[in-house]
Protein backbone atom coordinates (compact mmCIF):
# COMPACT_ATOMS: atom_id res chain seq x y z
CA UNK A 1 0.00 0.00 0.00
CA UNK A 2 1.52 3.31 -1.08
CA UNK A 3 1.37 6.09 1.47
CA UNK A 4 0.07 9.42 0.11
CA UNK A 5 2.59 12.22 0.37
CA UNK A 6 1.09 15.47 1.63
CA UNK A 7 3.08 18.68 1.47
CA UNK A 8 1.09 20.92 3.76
CA UNK A 9 3.41 23.85 3.51
CA UNK A 10 2.42 26.08 0.60
CA UNK A 11 5.06 25.55 -2.04
CA UNK A 12 6.05 28.00 -4.68
CA UNK A 13 5.47 28.04 -8.41
CA UNK A 14 7.89 28.68 -11.19
CA UNK A 15 8.72 32.31 -11.69
CA UNK A 16 8.26 32.10 -15.45
CA UNK A 17 4.72 33.45 -15.34
CA UNK A 18 5.51 35.86 -12.57
CA UNK A 19 3.60 38.64 -11.14
CA UNK A 20 0.07 38.47 -12.26
CA UNK A 21 -1.13 34.90 -12.37
CA UNK A 22 -3.59 33.64 -9.82
CA UNK A 23 -2.31 30.11 -10.23
CA UNK A 24 -1.51 27.14 -8.06
CA UNK A 25 1.85 26.69 -6.42
CA UNK A 26 4.46 24.13 -7.45
CA UNK A 27 7.56 22.77 -5.76
CA UNK A 28 10.16 24.89 -4.00
CA UNK A 29 12.12 27.07 -4.13
CA UNK A 30 10.74 29.76 -6.46
CA UNK A 31 7.42 31.54 -6.43
CA UNK A 32 4.97 32.48 -9.13
CA UNK A 33 3.71 35.90 -8.38
CA UNK A 34 1.38 36.30 -11.24
CA UNK A 35 -2.32 36.65 -11.81
CA UNK A 36 -4.88 35.67 -14.32
CA UNK A 37 -6.59 38.02 -16.73
CA UNK A 38 -9.23 38.55 -14.05
CA UNK A 39 -6.67 40.14 -11.80
CA UNK A 40 -7.12 43.85 -11.26
CA UNK A 41 -5.38 46.55 -9.34
CA UNK A 42 -5.89 48.16 -5.99
CA UNK A 43 -5.05 51.11 -3.85
CA UNK A 44 -6.33 49.19 -0.86
CA UNK A 45 -4.82 49.13 2.60
CA UNK A 46 -2.56 52.06 1.89
CA UNK A 47 -0.57 53.51 4.77
CA UNK A 48 0.52 57.14 5.11
CA UNK A 49 -1.61 58.68 2.33
CA UNK A 50 -0.03 61.55 0.34
CA UNK A 51 -0.58 65.21 1.11
CA UNK A 52 -3.47 67.18 -0.35
CA UNK A 53 -0.95 69.20 -2.36
CA UNK A 54 0.46 66.00 -3.90
CA UNK A 55 -3.03 64.82 -4.85
CA UNK A 56 -3.84 68.23 -6.36
CA UNK A 57 -0.62 68.10 -8.40
CA UNK A 58 -1.51 64.60 -9.59
CA UNK A 59 -4.98 65.72 -10.69
CA UNK A 60 -3.55 68.70 -12.50
CA UNK A 61 -1.02 66.41 -14.23
CA UNK A 62 -3.83 64.12 -15.41
CA UNK A 63 -5.84 67.05 -16.75
CA UNK A 64 -2.87 68.51 -18.62
CA UNK A 65 -2.21 65.17 -20.31
CA UNK A 66 -5.75 64.51 -21.43
CA UNK A 67 -6.66 61.75 -19.00
CA UNK A 68 -9.59 63.74 -17.63
CA UNK A 69 -12.52 65.19 -19.55
CA UNK A 70 -13.75 68.76 -19.18
CA UNK A 71 -14.61 69.64 -15.59
CA UNK A 72 -18.33 69.63 -16.34
CA UNK A 73 -18.10 65.97 -17.43
CA UNK A 74 -15.86 64.67 -14.62
CA UNK A 75 -17.36 61.54 -13.08
CA UNK A 76 -14.80 60.78 -10.36
CA UNK A 77 -11.90 62.46 -8.64
CA UNK A 78 -9.21 61.19 -6.28
CA UNK A 79 -10.25 61.56 -2.67
CA UNK A 80 -9.14 60.65 0.83
CA UNK A 81 -11.04 57.58 2.01
CA UNK A 82 -10.60 55.00 4.81
CA UNK A 83 -8.35 52.92 2.54
CA UNK A 84 -6.07 55.91 1.87
CA UNK A 85 -6.91 57.23 -1.59
CA UNK A 86 -9.89 56.23 -3.69
CA UNK A 87 -12.16 57.36 -6.52
CA UNK A 88 -15.05 59.53 -5.33
CA UNK A 89 -18.15 60.06 -7.49
CA UNK A 90 -18.75 63.68 -8.53
CA UNK A 91 -22.37 62.95 -9.47
CA UNK A 92 -24.80 60.04 -9.33
CA UNK A 93 -23.38 57.22 -11.43
CA UNK A 94 -25.62 54.54 -12.93
CA UNK A 95 -24.45 50.94 -13.09
CA UNK A 96 -21.85 50.22 -15.80
CA UNK A 97 -21.11 53.90 -16.44
CA UNK A 98 -17.54 54.56 -17.55
CA UNK A 99 -15.80 56.49 -14.78
CA UNK A 100 -12.19 56.55 -15.97
CA UNK A 101 -10.56 56.48 -19.40
CA UNK A 102 -6.77 56.64 -19.47
CA UNK A 103 -4.86 56.78 -22.80
CA UNK A 104 -1.98 54.36 -23.28
CA UNK A 105 0.58 57.16 -23.31
CA UNK A 106 -0.07 57.52 -19.57
CA UNK A 107 0.36 53.85 -18.73
CA UNK A 108 3.61 52.52 -17.32
CA UNK A 109 4.21 49.23 -19.10
CA UNK A 110 6.91 47.42 -21.05
CA UNK A 111 6.53 49.83 -23.97
CA UNK A 112 7.16 52.73 -21.60
CA UNK A 113 10.37 51.07 -20.45
CA UNK A 114 11.53 50.32 -24.00
CA UNK A 115 11.12 53.99 -24.95
CA UNK A 116 13.11 55.16 -21.91
CA UNK A 117 16.84 55.63 -21.41
CA UNK A 118 17.13 52.22 -19.78
CA UNK A 119 15.06 50.44 -22.45
CA UNK A 120 18.02 48.79 -24.19
CA UNK A 121 19.30 47.51 -20.84
CA UNK A 122 16.04 45.77 -20.03
CA UNK A 123 15.76 43.61 -23.12
CA UNK A 124 15.28 40.04 -21.99
CA UNK A 125 14.28 40.92 -18.43
CA UNK A 126 10.99 39.75 -16.98
CA UNK A 127 8.34 42.43 -17.65
CA UNK A 128 7.83 43.19 -13.97
CA UNK A 129 11.57 43.52 -13.33
CA UNK A 130 12.02 46.05 -16.14
CA UNK A 131 9.02 48.08 -14.94
CA UNK A 132 10.31 47.93 -11.37
CA UNK A 133 13.68 49.34 -12.49
CA UNK A 134 11.89 52.06 -14.44
CA UNK A 135 9.79 53.01 -11.39
CA UNK A 136 12.83 53.20 -9.13
CA UNK A 137 14.86 55.25 -11.61
CA UNK A 138 12.02 57.73 -12.18
CA UNK A 139 11.39 58.01 -8.45
CA UNK A 140 15.07 58.77 -7.86
CA UNK A 141 14.93 61.53 -10.49
CA UNK A 142 12.40 63.40 -8.33
CA UNK A 143 10.81 66.44 -9.96
CA UNK A 144 13.04 65.92 -12.99
CA UNK A 145 10.91 62.91 -13.91
CA UNK A 146 7.80 63.57 -16.02
CA UNK A 147 6.11 60.90 -13.93
CA UNK A 148 6.79 62.49 -10.54
CA UNK A 149 3.19 63.69 -9.85
CA UNK A 150 2.05 60.07 -10.12
CA UNK A 151 4.99 58.59 -8.25
CA UNK A 152 4.49 61.09 -5.43
CA UNK A 153 1.08 59.63 -4.56
CA UNK A 154 2.24 56.02 -4.45
CA UNK A 155 2.36 54.68 -0.89
CA UNK A 156 5.73 54.03 0.77
CA UNK A 157 4.34 50.72 2.04
CA UNK A 158 1.06 48.83 2.45
CA UNK A 159 -0.31 46.30 4.93
CA UNK A 160 0.81 43.46 2.62
CA UNK A 161 2.71 40.81 4.55
CA UNK A 162 5.81 41.33 2.37
CA UNK A 163 6.33 44.60 4.26
CA UNK A 164 5.86 43.20 7.77
CA UNK A 165 8.61 43.23 10.38
CA UNK A 166 9.95 40.01 11.90
CA UNK A 167 7.89 40.64 15.03
CA UNK A 168 4.74 41.10 12.95
CA UNK A 169 5.50 37.99 10.90
CA UNK A 170 5.82 35.97 14.11
CA UNK A 171 2.06 36.43 14.49
CA UNK A 172 1.48 34.23 11.43
CA UNK A 173 3.90 31.52 12.54
CA UNK A 174 2.75 28.12 11.29
CA UNK A 175 0.54 29.53 8.53
CA UNK A 176 0.75 28.91 4.81
CA UNK A 177 0.70 32.70 4.46
CA UNK A 178 4.07 32.93 6.23
CA UNK A 179 5.60 30.36 3.87
CA UNK A 180 4.22 32.18 0.84
CA UNK A 181 5.39 35.56 2.12
CA UNK A 182 8.92 34.35 2.77
CA UNK A 183 8.98 32.64 -0.61
CA UNK A 184 7.93 35.87 -2.31
CA UNK A 185 10.59 37.89 -0.51
CA UNK A 186 13.28 35.35 -1.35
CA UNK A 187 12.19 35.38 -4.97
CA UNK A 188 12.29 39.18 -5.16
CA UNK A 189 15.72 39.20 -3.52
CA UNK A 190 17.05 36.72 -6.09
CA UNK A 191 15.70 38.83 -8.96
CA UNK A 192 17.23 41.94 -7.42
CA UNK A 193 20.66 40.31 -7.18
CA UNK A 194 20.48 39.45 -10.89
CA UNK A 195 19.23 42.90 -11.91
CA UNK A 196 21.87 44.59 -9.78
CA UNK A 197 24.69 42.59 -11.34
CA UNK A 198 23.47 42.75 -14.93
CA UNK A 199 21.86 46.20 -15.17
CA UNK A 200 22.28 48.51 -12.20
CA UNK A 201 25.98 48.30 -11.30
CA UNK A 202 27.33 48.25 -14.88
CA UNK A 203 25.22 51.34 -15.68
CA UNK A 204 25.44 53.48 -12.57
CA UNK A 205 25.48 56.64 -14.69
CA UNK A 206 21.85 55.96 -15.66
CA UNK A 207 20.62 55.56 -12.09
CA UNK A 208 20.62 58.79 -10.04
CA UNK A 209 21.02 56.99 -6.71
CA UNK A 210 21.75 53.54 -5.34
CA UNK A 211 18.94 50.99 -5.53
CA UNK A 212 18.64 48.61 -2.59
CA UNK A 213 16.83 45.33 -2.19
CA UNK A 214 14.23 47.14 -0.05
CA UNK A 215 13.62 49.57 -2.91
CA UNK A 216 13.16 46.64 -5.24
CA UNK A 217 10.72 45.00 -2.81
CA UNK A 218 8.73 48.25 -2.72
CA UNK A 219 8.45 48.28 -6.51
CA UNK A 220 7.37 44.64 -6.46
CA UNK A 221 4.70 45.40 -3.85
CA UNK A 222 3.42 48.35 -5.88
CA UNK A 223 3.11 46.22 -9.00
CA UNK A 224 1.58 43.27 -7.19
CA UNK A 225 -1.12 45.42 -5.61
CA UNK A 226 -1.82 47.96 -8.35
CA UNK A 227 -0.96 46.58 -11.78
CA UNK A 228 -3.53 45.53 -14.38
CA UNK A 229 -2.82 42.67 -16.74
CA UNK A 230 -4.57 41.18 -19.76
CA UNK A 231 -2.45 38.04 -19.64
CA UNK A 232 -0.14 36.18 -17.28
CA UNK A 233 2.19 39.08 -16.64
CA UNK A 234 3.26 39.82 -20.21
CA UNK A 235 0.88 42.80 -20.56
CA UNK A 236 1.45 44.23 -17.12
CA UNK A 237 0.62 47.94 -16.74
CA UNK A 238 0.27 50.60 -14.09
CA UNK A 239 -2.62 52.88 -15.03
CA UNK A 240 -2.60 56.20 -13.12
CA UNK A 241 -5.98 57.21 -11.67
CA UNK A 242 -7.57 53.84 -12.50
CA UNK A 243 -5.30 52.18 -9.95
CA UNK A 244 -6.92 54.19 -7.16
CA UNK A 245 -10.03 52.01 -7.41
CA UNK A 246 -10.69 50.14 -4.16
CA UNK A 247 -12.34 46.82 -3.37
CA UNK A 248 -15.68 46.10 -1.73
CA UNK A 249 -16.83 42.64 -0.67
CA UNK A 250 -20.43 43.80 -1.21
CA UNK A 251 -19.81 43.74 -4.96
CA UNK A 252 -20.14 40.17 -6.14
CA UNK A 253 -20.27 40.52 -9.93
CA UNK A 254 -17.78 38.22 -11.62
CA UNK A 255 -17.57 40.29 -14.81
CA UNK A 256 -14.52 42.46 -15.24
CA UNK A 257 -15.10 46.16 -14.60
CA UNK A 258 -12.41 47.26 -17.03
CA UNK A 259 -11.35 46.80 -20.62
CA UNK A 260 -8.74 48.02 -23.06
CA UNK A 261 -10.15 49.34 -26.32
CA UNK A 262 -9.48 51.69 -29.20
CA UNK A 263 -10.10 55.37 -28.61
CA UNK A 264 -12.24 55.72 -31.70
CA UNK A 265 -12.89 54.50 -35.22
CA UNK A 266 -10.11 56.58 -36.76
CA UNK A 267 -7.67 56.41 -33.84
CA UNK A 268 -5.10 53.71 -33.23
CA UNK A 269 -4.52 54.81 -29.64
CA UNK A 270 -5.60 52.43 -26.89
CA UNK A 271 -7.42 53.56 -23.79
CA UNK A 272 -8.01 51.88 -20.46
CA UNK A 273 -11.70 52.08 -19.61
CA UNK A 274 -13.04 51.52 -16.08
CA UNK A 275 -16.75 51.15 -15.26
CA UNK A 276 -18.66 51.16 -12.00
CA UNK A 277 -20.32 47.76 -11.48
CA UNK A 278 -23.09 49.26 -9.31
CA UNK A 279 -25.04 52.48 -8.90
CA UNK A 280 -23.06 55.06 -6.87
CA UNK A 281 -24.41 58.23 -5.29
CA UNK A 282 -22.60 61.53 -5.67
CA UNK A 283 -19.92 61.90 -2.98
CA UNK A 284 -19.62 58.17 -2.39
CA UNK A 285 -16.64 56.04 -3.28
CA UNK A 286 -16.63 53.89 -6.43
CA UNK A 287 -15.64 50.27 -5.76
CA UNK A 288 -15.07 47.08 -7.70
CA UNK A 289 -14.57 43.42 -6.79
CA UNK A 290 -10.93 42.34 -7.02
CA UNK A 291 -11.46 38.59 -7.13
CA UNK A 292 -14.11 36.52 -5.38
CA UNK A 293 -11.87 33.47 -5.63
CA UNK A 294 -9.04 34.88 -3.51
CA UNK A 295 -8.65 33.55 0.01
CA UNK A 296 -7.86 35.81 2.95
CA UNK A 297 -4.23 34.69 2.78
CA UNK A 298 -4.04 35.76 -0.87
CA UNK A 299 -5.73 39.08 -0.11
CA UNK A 300 -3.31 39.72 2.74
CA UNK A 301 -0.28 38.97 0.57
CA UNK A 302 -1.42 40.85 -2.53
CA UNK A 303 -3.26 43.82 -1.09
CA UNK A 304 -2.90 43.92 2.68
CA UNK A 305 -6.45 43.32 3.87
CA UNK A 306 -8.77 40.45 4.80
CA UNK A 307 -12.52 39.90 4.78
CA UNK A 308 -14.83 38.48 7.41
CA UNK A 309 -16.65 36.09 5.06
CA UNK A 310 -16.13 32.47 6.22
CA UNK A 311 -15.59 31.21 2.65
CA UNK A 312 -12.54 33.49 2.39
CA UNK A 313 -10.79 31.24 4.93
CA UNK A 314 -9.00 28.50 3.01
CA UNK A 315 -6.19 25.99 3.18
CA UNK A 316 -4.28 24.46 0.27
CA UNK A 317 -3.56 20.74 0.40
CA UNK A 318 -0.60 19.73 -1.75
CA UNK A 319 -0.51 16.07 -2.76
CA UNK A 320 2.25 14.34 -4.68
CA UNK A 321 2.91 11.07 -6.48
CA UNK A 322 6.34 10.08 -5.23
CA UNK A 323 8.98 9.20 -7.82
CA UNK A 324 9.97 6.31 -5.54
CA UNK A 325 6.50 4.77 -5.91
CA UNK A 326 6.90 1.47 -7.86
CA UNK A 327 3.80 2.44 -9.87
CA UNK A 328 4.91 6.05 -10.43
CA UNK A 329 4.65 5.94 -14.23
CA UNK A 330 1.18 4.40 -14.29
CA UNK A 331 -0.16 6.75 -11.64
CA UNK A 332 1.26 9.82 -13.37
CA UNK A 333 -0.28 8.72 -16.67
CA UNK A 334 -3.68 8.31 -15.00
CA UNK A 335 -3.40 11.67 -13.24
CA UNK A 336 -2.45 13.47 -16.45
CA UNK A 337 -5.30 11.78 -18.33
CA UNK A 338 -7.66 13.39 -15.83
CA UNK A 339 -6.26 16.90 -15.89
CA UNK A 340 -3.91 16.52 -12.91
CA UNK A 341 -0.17 16.11 -12.52
CA UNK A 342 2.58 14.63 -10.37
CA UNK A 343 1.76 17.33 -7.81
CA UNK A 344 -1.81 18.46 -7.24
CA UNK A 345 -3.17 21.40 -5.26
CA UNK A 346 -6.58 21.45 -3.63
CA UNK A 347 -7.97 24.65 -2.13
CA UNK A 348 -10.42 23.89 0.65
CA UNK A 349 -12.61 26.72 1.93
CA UNK A 350 -14.37 26.92 5.28
CA UNK A 351 -17.91 25.57 5.11
CA UNK A 352 -17.39 24.09 1.64
CA UNK A 353 -17.11 20.42 0.63
CA UNK A 354 -13.83 18.85 -0.40
CA UNK A 355 -12.82 19.55 -4.02
CA UNK A 356 -14.34 16.77 -6.17
CA UNK A 357 -10.97 15.59 -7.50
CA UNK A 358 -9.28 15.37 -4.11
CA UNK A 359 -10.53 11.97 -2.94
CA UNK A 360 -9.92 10.22 -6.30
CA UNK A 361 -6.39 11.66 -6.39
CA UNK A 362 -5.73 10.56 -2.81
CA UNK A 363 -6.94 7.04 -3.62
CA UNK A 364 -4.74 6.97 -6.71
CA UNK A 365 -1.65 8.03 -4.76
CA UNK A 366 -2.34 5.41 -2.07
CA UNK A 367 -3.12 2.63 -4.53
CA UNK A 368 -0.95 -0.45 -4.07
CA UNK A 369 -0.83 -4.00 -2.72
CA UNK A 370 -3.79 -6.12 -3.77
CA UNK A 371 -5.47 -3.02 -5.27
CA UNK A 372 -2.65 -2.45 -7.77
CA UNK A 373 -4.43 -4.53 -10.44
CA UNK A 374 -6.54 -1.43 -11.14
CA UNK A 375 -3.41 0.20 -12.56
CA UNK A 376 -3.22 -2.34 -15.37
CA UNK A 377 -3.80 -1.02 -18.88
CA UNK A 378 -7.10 -2.84 -19.23
CA UNK A 379 -8.58 -0.47 -16.61
CA UNK A 380 -6.97 2.69 -18.01
CA UNK A 381 -10.19 4.10 -19.47
CA UNK A 382 -12.33 3.28 -16.44
CA UNK A 383 -10.05 3.61 -13.42
CA UNK A 384 -10.98 7.20 -12.59
CA UNK A 385 -14.60 6.16 -12.23
CA UNK A 386 -13.51 3.46 -9.80
CA UNK A 387 -11.39 5.98 -7.85
CA UNK A 388 -14.39 8.25 -7.38
CA UNK A 389 -15.73 5.59 -5.00
CA UNK A 390 -13.94 3.71 -2.19
CA UNK A 391 -11.49 1.17 -3.61
CA UNK A 392 -10.79 -1.00 -0.56
CA UNK A 393 -10.88 -0.72 3.19
CA UNK A 394 -7.08 -0.63 3.37
CA UNK A 395 -6.87 2.14 0.76
CA UNK A 396 -9.58 4.25 2.40
CA UNK A 397 -8.11 3.73 5.85
CA UNK A 398 -4.67 4.82 4.59
CA UNK A 399 -5.89 8.12 3.14
CA UNK A 400 -7.89 8.90 6.27
CA UNK A 401 -4.89 8.20 8.49
CA UNK A 402 -2.46 10.27 6.42
CA UNK A 403 -4.79 13.26 6.06
CA UNK A 404 -5.64 13.31 9.76
CA UNK A 405 -1.97 13.04 10.73
CA UNK A 406 -1.17 15.91 8.37
CA UNK A 407 -3.92 18.06 9.89
CA UNK A 408 -2.69 17.29 13.41
CA UNK A 409 0.89 18.18 12.46
CA UNK A 410 -0.18 21.44 10.78
CA UNK A 411 -2.35 22.47 13.74
CA UNK A 412 0.52 21.90 16.17
CA UNK A 413 2.61 24.56 14.37
CA UNK A 414 0.32 27.43 15.43
CA UNK A 415 1.06 29.16 18.71
CA UNK A 416 -2.57 30.06 19.49
CA UNK A 417 -5.88 28.23 19.54
CA UNK A 418 -8.99 29.07 17.52
CA UNK A 419 -10.69 30.20 20.73
CA UNK A 420 -7.83 32.57 21.58
CA UNK A 421 -7.96 34.04 18.08
CA UNK A 422 -11.71 34.54 18.23
CA UNK A 423 -11.35 36.37 21.52
CA UNK A 424 -8.72 38.67 20.03
CA UNK A 425 -10.93 39.43 17.03
CA UNK A 426 -13.61 40.73 19.39
CA UNK A 427 -11.33 43.63 20.31
CA UNK A 428 -12.00 46.87 18.45
CA UNK A 429 -8.57 48.40 18.88
CA UNK A 430 -6.41 45.74 17.24
CA UNK A 431 -3.50 46.94 15.13
CA UNK A 432 -4.42 46.35 11.48
CA UNK A 433 -1.55 43.98 10.79
CA UNK A 434 -2.31 41.99 13.93
CA UNK A 435 -5.96 41.81 12.90
CA UNK A 436 -4.91 40.42 9.52
CA UNK A 437 -2.64 37.87 11.21
CA UNK A 438 -5.30 36.70 13.66
CA UNK A 439 -7.92 36.44 10.93
CA UNK A 440 -5.69 34.38 8.63
CA UNK A 441 -4.27 32.00 11.22
CA UNK A 442 -7.67 31.51 12.83
CA UNK A 443 -9.23 30.77 9.46
CA UNK A 444 -6.56 28.26 8.51
CA UNK A 445 -7.02 26.39 11.77
CA UNK A 446 -10.80 26.23 11.33
CA UNK A 447 -10.36 24.77 7.85
CA UNK A 448 -7.85 22.19 9.14
CA UNK A 449 -10.27 21.21 11.90
CA UNK A 450 -13.03 20.91 9.30
CA UNK A 451 -10.87 18.64 7.11
CA UNK A 452 -9.86 16.52 10.10
CA UNK A 453 -13.51 16.21 11.08
CA UNK A 454 -14.51 15.09 7.59
CA UNK A 455 -11.90 12.33 7.52
CA UNK A 456 -12.64 11.33 11.13
CA UNK A 457 -16.25 10.80 10.09
CA UNK A 458 -15.09 8.80 7.05
CA UNK A 459 -12.93 6.64 9.34
CA UNK A 460 -16.00 5.82 11.42
CA UNK A 461 -17.77 4.60 8.27
CA UNK A 462 -15.03 2.27 7.02
CA UNK A 463 -16.96 -0.86 8.03
CA UNK A 464 -20.13 0.16 6.19
CA UNK A 465 -18.66 1.64 3.00
CA UNK A 466 -19.07 -0.29 -0.22
CA UNK A 467 -15.75 -1.09 -1.92
CA UNK A 468 -14.73 -2.05 -5.44
CA UNK A 469 -14.92 -5.83 -5.01
CA UNK A 470 -18.46 -5.63 -3.59
CA UNK A 471 -19.58 -3.35 -6.41
CA UNK A 472 -18.03 -5.68 -8.96
CA UNK A 473 -19.77 -8.75 -7.52
CA UNK A 474 -23.09 -6.89 -7.60
CA UNK A 475 -22.54 -5.96 -11.23
CA UNK A 476 -22.01 -9.68 -11.98
CA UNK A 477 -25.13 -10.64 -10.04
CA UNK A 478 -23.13 -12.55 -7.46
CA UNK A 479 -24.41 -10.73 -4.36
CA UNK A 480 -27.83 -11.34 -2.87
CA UNK A 481 -30.27 -8.83 -1.44
CA UNK A 482 -28.74 -9.22 2.02
CA UNK A 483 -25.20 -8.78 0.74
CA UNK A 484 -24.39 -12.49 0.77
CA UNK A 485 -22.22 -13.95 -1.97
CA UNK A 486 -24.15 -16.28 -4.29
CA UNK A 487 -22.41 -19.54 -5.25
CA UNK A 488 -23.62 -21.24 -8.43
CA UNK A 489 -23.60 -24.98 -8.66
CA UNK A 490 -23.20 -26.74 -11.99
CA UNK A 491 -26.01 -29.08 -13.02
Amino acid sequence: MAVPRLLLQLVYPSSSSLLLANCKPSPLPVLNIGCSSRRISTAAAQRDPPSEAAVDDFWRWLCERGAVAASSAVTVKPGFVPEGLGLVAQRNLPRNEVVVEVPKRLWIDSDTVVASEIGRLCAGLKPWVSIALFLLRERALGTASPWHPYLDILPPTTYSTIFWTEEELSEIEGTQLLNTTMGAKEYVESEFVKAEAEVILPNKHLFPSAITSLDFLWAFGILRSRAFSRGRGENLALVPLADLINHSSSITQEDSSWEIKGKGIFSRELIFSLRTPVYVKSGEQVYIQYDNAKSNANLALDYGFVEQRPDQDAYTFTLEISESDPFYGDKLDIAESNGLDETAYFDIALGCPLPPLMLPYLRLVALGGTDAFLLESIFRNTIWGHLELPVSRANEEAICRVVRQACKSALSAYHTTVEEDEKLMEQNNLDERLRIAVCVRGGEKKVLQQIDGAFRERESELDILEYYQERRLKDLGLVGEQGEIIFWESK
